[in-house]
């Protein structure tokens, strides 16, 4: 009985320090809850970055490739990593920072396509 009673005492408390402050992991990431987009919460808070090393912008102009090619999606992320300002006669891009001066939707797509594929692929750290 006290053999039991102390595998018990011994499991229970393991299992006490193995809930630490960490968030629960899937693989190596963290299992992100998401929040329904009509909540006041959710409106009213601006996206965040992700906590830790802040990515470059090299970074986050390759993770917009994922997204399917010649979409929409695919322009809204890039316009969200450079804000679009356009000039009424841009010069041909120089870099990808330029891209944000072309009107045309199609020209900045394909101006930002460029320079993301051209960019060499960094190693994970």
């Amino acid at each position: 009985m006290r053999m039991i009673l102390a595998v018990a005492a011994v499991l229970y408390s393991a299992s006490a320090f193995a809930q630490a402050d960490k968030p629960p992991m899937v693989g190596d990431k963290p299992l992100v809850q998401v929040k329904p987009k009509g909540t006041k919460e959710a409106a009213a808070k601006p996206a965040a970055a992700p906590k830790g090393k802040p990515q470059s912008i090299a970074v986050r102009l390759q993770a917009c490739l994922e997204i399917d090619d010649g979409t929409k999606d695919r322009l809204n992320c890039y316009d969200a990593v450079i804000p679009p300002a356009p000039k009424p006669k841009p010069a041909k891009a120089k870099g990808y920072a330029d891209c944000r001066f072309f009107k045309e939707e199609d020209e900045r797509l394909t101006c930002f396509n460029g320079f993301a594929e051209s960019i060499p692929k960094l190693p994970k750290s």
